[in-house]
């Protein structure tokens, strides 16, 4: 048997999906008389806007713990986060500002959170 060069989630999520969809591994939610229910954060993509392959293990990740807590029964969301991208914001835009050989401290917060 060879291996494909690449993944195609097609070929599998094409027998799988209709399972999935049918028995209600996609829906979230919480079940208060359920001493079991599962929850995971989402941080959005950088500023940068690229990933790399820490981003797909974290997110490889996430994914397979979702649905496995789904296909146990549990109550799941997988929650999408807003935060994660601040502190790198922060740094992009202060690169932008350097290079006008200035620094944060030359703005009010205001003009700061206008630049960002």
């Amino acid at each position: 048997m060879e291996i494909a060069k690449s993944f195609e989630p097609k070929l599998i999520e094409s027998r799988w999906y209709p399972k999935w969809e049918e028995s209600g591994y996609f829906k979230a939610g919480l079940d208060p008389n359920k001493a079991e229910n599962f929850c995971i954060l989402l941080p959005p993509p950088n500023v940068t806007g690229t990933l790399h392959m820490g981003h797909d293990f974290n997110q490889t990740l996430m994914d397979a713990l979702t649905r496995y807590h789904r296909m146990k029964g549990e109550p799941t969301l997988w929650q999408a986060g807003t935060d994660h991208a601040g502190i790198v914001i922060q740094m992009v835009v202060e690169r932008l500002i350097n290079a006008q050989k200035k620094t944060h401290h030359d703005f009010d917060r205001e003009a700061f959170t206008e630049r960002v």
